[in-house]
């Protein structure tokens, strides 16, 4: 009996133990559900809806770059584009695999996709597989479609570039987003597979301007990610990136580029002197800016990084060349103002002696009696020589920074160097060595440390036929990062050079293109209302050996294309209202007046004719700005 009172009561323990745990853990859940529906009822309700609602950003169409009369410089074009998405895919190299079946895919572009999967970093964004696709491929995925889980084809637009090989160095070209740039932006819309950027020219310089702000919209989704609906009341459109209207004149640019086909490799620069427009920008070699917005082939970039003649380089703003004769300008200006006078000569028998070596001028036997007027228009470097030693190259390199060599114009484009406009000081913090005499005579006549850039030369140019600080600029408005107001019109400085000074180096300048001992007499424009007046000026690249003479080499032009001397001209029109300056440079050209002189005139010819046929109404057929969008 006591026994079964014993187990009676230990079962009843037992019994009143398991109904607290009960009870405890029913008080748990209860608060835990409480705690759920009640408490963190919202957090769940909006987890639950971010699951419901996937965002999806809405990529801008991205600006328009136009001409200065409104043709099409860079646009967009409809494009189809093969993606998968990761999250949807499962298993995304065998996807790939079965894609590769249904369209070619090379083994160094599979390659390619799987490092960009690796990379993503949130599986739900899209890969791309392939762009462009033909409507045949767009027909054999669609066909496949159930077979693909997580490939998509989408339609967008694409930049695409109706003169790509005359326009690539000025508008550069768009190109997918890397590393680097997602580091320095943090804009989302660079993770979009869609997006491109600008890499070079006004495509990088404007590229805020130009992207535009994207949109979004919400879709509801299943379970399984598929999609529902749209959520319309909550879509916000994206907003469309700037149009940008350039300096530019297309005709110009491309018929500057014909004119120098039967040259290697060369530099134009024509500006409005007056206001600082830039009217053509011309490198050549050039490329099609079309090869990069969607990636460039190993084969074509191999062709463009091994051709010798350096298409990849803007020689127009990143080429630096001694300017030779056409700084014999900048040294009279400097000595003018200095108070040499304008009656001050010269006598040239053909060189100087200078401690134990001889300078020599181009012309053998001598000019004889120089003044200051003659020695432009006939380029005597004996006087330069002469009259550098006199000066000393700090006074010449203040007036040489005056009319913009030594320092970057601020043209609004990317690439540009600086030239070289060097003094005693420089030479030290450079070199660590002090400033020679010798280097002021080789300085003198544009040769030695002295570089300058073709964009300098026709600033310099321009600035010498006007009288005022005029600088360059590519664009008719004003950009900052995504706002843009109007260009107001610039009244430039004035240089601080005395008016007589800048007249004799006017009149010397007309007098080396139009009088019958100038230098590029061949270039006259004949048969125009226009005078032209100009420089030349030979860049030496290295002297003719002893060795070269004796084995009868005795020309420039007779050396190898690449130890030839390159030819410069800068020159202005009309000479008495200047109004367009231009700046030639041709890689180992040899002479100026022979090889870059005769472009300068064909071009200001060019120009003539053109502003007469805008005169007359029978200006040459350009698509309108208004029309040109509809390319779009």
């Amino acid at each position: 009996m006591a026994r079964e009172r014993s187990r009676a009561a230990i079962l009843g323990r037992r019994a009143a133990l398991l109904a607290g745990g009960k009870f405890v853990i029913l008080s748990a859940l209860g608060l835990r559900l409480y705690s759920l529906q009640v408490l963190e009822a919202q957090r769940y309700r909006d987890m639950a809806e971010d699951n419901r609602a996937n965002l999806r950003l809405l990529e801008p169409t991205r600006g328009y770059v136009v001409d200065r009369y409104g043709a099409p410089l860079a646009v967009n074009v409809q494009s189809y584009r093969l993606e998968i998405v990761p999250e949807q895919a499962q298993d995304f190299a065998a996807t790939l695999d079965a894609v590769a079946r249904v369209i070619e895919i090379l083994p160094e572009e599979r390659e390619k996709i799987m490092e960009a999967a690796r990379k993503s970093r949130r599986v739900f964004l899209p890969v791309t597989v392939k762009e462009n696709l033909t409507w045949e491929q767009v027909s054999r995925i669609e066909v496949n479609a159930p077979d693909l889980p997580g490939v998509d084809i989408k339609s967008h637009a694409t930049r695409f570039y109706p003169y790509g090989h005359a326009t690539a160095h000025v508008i550069g070209y768009v190109g997918a987003v890397n590393e680097d740039d997602l580091a320095d932006d943090p804009d989302p819309l660079l993770e979009l597979p869609s997006t491109r950027i600008g890499k070079l020219g006004i495509e990088r310089q404007y590229e805020l301007a130009l992207r535009g702000r994207a949109g979004r919209k919400e879709i509801e989704v299943n379970a399984f990610g598929r999609e529902i609906q749209e959520f319309k009341e909550r879509r916000i459109e994206a907003e469309p990136g700037h149009d940008i209207v350039t300096t530019i004149d297309l005709g110009l640019q491309r018929f500057i580029i014909e004119r120098l086909a039967d040259q290697h490799a060369a530099a134009v620069v024509v500006m409005d002197a007056q206001n600082g427009d830039v009217l053509a920008l011309v490198s050549t070699p050039t490329y099609d800016a079309n090869l990069f917005p969607n990636g460039i082939s190993p084969t074509d970039w191999a062709a463009i990084r091994d051709n010798p003649y350096k298409p990849q380089t803007n020689k127009a703003v990143a080429g630096q060349y001694a300017p030779g004769s056409t700084f014999k300008l900048a040294v009279i200006l400097a000595a003018l103002e200095e108070g040499f006078g304008a009656g001050h000569t010269t006598h040239c028998r053909g060189f100087i002696q200078f401690g134990d070596r001889k300078f020599h001028c181009w012309k053998r036997w001598g000019h004889g009696p120089v003044n200051m007027t003659a020695s432009i228009r006939e380029s005597c470097d004996i006087f330069y020589y002469e009259v550098a030693q006199k000066l000393g190259i700090d006074k010449i390199a203040e007036t040489g920074r005056r009319l913009g060599l030594g320092a970057r114009t601020g043209i609004d484009m990317g690439g540009e160097y600086p030239g070289v406009m060097p003094d005693s000081a420089w030479k030290q913090a450079i070199t660590g060595d002090y400033w020679r005499p010798g280097d002021t005579l080789v300085a003198g006549i544009g040769q030695g440390y002295v570089l300058a850039t073709p964009l300098q030369l026709a600033v310099m140019t321009s600035r010498i036929a006007t009288g005022r600080a005029v600088t360059p600029h590519l664009t008719r408005d004003l950009f900052e990062g995504e706002s843009v107001r109007a260009r107001p019109e610039v009244d430039f400085q004035p240089l601080g050079l005395k008016d007589n000074s800048l007249l004799l180096v006017r009149t010397a300048m007309n007098q080396v293109v139009n009088h019958e001992k100038g230098t590029a007499r061949g270039s006259r424009l004949r048969d125009s209302a226009w005078a032209m007046a100009g420089k030349t000026g030979t860049s030496q690249v290295r002297r003719i050996s002893e060795a070269e003479r004796r084995s009868r080499v005795l020309k420039n032009e007779e050396l190898e294309w690449l130890m030839r001397d390159h030819a410069v001209f800068v020159g202005y029109a009309p000479y008495e209202t200047p109004r367009y300056a231009v700046a030639v440079v041709v890689e180992h050209g040899g002479s100026g007046s022979k090889a870059a002189a005769p472009v300068a005139r064909d071009i200001m010819l060019e120009l003539e004719r053109r502003e007469q046929q805008f005169a007359s109404g029978e200006w040459p057929a350009q698509i309108a700005f208004s029309e040109s969008r509809d390319l779009r």
